[in-house]
């Protein structure tokens, strides 16, 4: 399945894509696509016969396809090429770092760059969306807990990251800095998701190019690592970490985003998030 939310920001009503690519209200069925449909109602959800819900009208706005996240955590320098490019050796453990909740933004709606920006980066993301809750888990065991996959940009003003001093999450979670979607796609519909190819493009020039072969840590390594440092509720997003491309990385100088710049990005399977840049006012 496909699973999205639609609608004005914070007013989102849960929605199907079918095979055709007709949007699909499931208001009837559930209240929202969060940690508690995820958790309970999947099945009940995939049991459904797409043409019998409501076809939606017109193109309305796509909000983050999961609601009410609630730990949206990142793994940074995960892909073997992209630390590579930035000269940085491999990490031993999974590097992990948080994106505020006030970051999460639908697929396409405005990255706004805060006041004082001049390093505003992107990076192309695979995100795992946890959908029973796990503590303690091996390997093995983290198929079972995941709900599905999503794309994550996570967007990340540079200077604030590095040279205000303190952790990543500074550069890391400024508003809208964290668009999520277009839409959940559930676990059964990716083959390998080791095996995904991936883009991003800004103003029609592909700056990252990419396929998660290249994880230095892959999907079931980063799941059962967390569960060991805490517990993962239904409706958690990790987000994976990006291929080689960033701005930041650019030879021989780097290149940021400036206002009025368009950021299109696509996993395989996943579907396609386009951003628009602004300035915080």
């Amino acid at each position: 399945m496909k699973l999205v939310r639609f609608g004005e920001a914070g007013s989102e009503k849960p929605g199907m894509i079918d095979a055709d690519g007709v949007l699909r209200d499931l208001s009837a069925h559930v209240d929202d696509i969060d940690g508690p449909v995820l958790a309970e109602k999947l099945d009940m959800l995939s049991a459904l016969e797409p043409s019998s819900l409501p076809a939606v009208e017109g193109e309305p706005r796509l909000g983050p396809c999961v609601g009410k996240i609630g730990k949206l955590m990142c793994i940074g320098l995960n892909y073997s090429d992209h630390a590579i490019e930035m000269d940085l050796p491999f990490p031993e453990h999974p590097i992990l770092f948080m994106k505020a909740n006030s970051a999460i933004v639908g697929p396409n709606d405005d990255v706004m760059m805060p006041r004082g920006s001049t390093k505003t980066d992107w990076e192309v993301e695979l995100g795992v969306v946890i959908g029973k809750r796990c503590k303690y888990i091996t390997e093995d065991e983290v198929m079972d807990h995941v709900a599905g996959f999503c794309i994550v940009n996570d967007v990340s003003e540079r200077t604030f990251q590095i040279e205000l001093s303190g952790q990543w999450t500074k550069g890391k979670s400024c508003d809208t800095f964290g668009p999520v979607g277009p839409w959940m796609v559930t676990k059964d519909e990716i083959a390998d998701v080791q095996n995904l190819d991936m883009y991003l493009d800004v103003n029609g020039t592909r700056m990252q190019t990419g396929n998660t072969a290249t994880m230095i840590f892959d999907v079931r390594q980063i799941v059962a690592h967390l569960s060991n440092l805490m517990t993962l509720e239904p409706g958690d997003v990790i987000s994976t970490g990006t291929p080689p491309g960033v701005g930041g990385g650019m030879k021989p100088e780097p290149v940021f985003l400036k206002v009025g710049d368009v950021m299109e990005l696509s996993i395989e399977g996943l579907g396609v998030q386009r951003q628009t840049v602004g300035m915080d006012a």
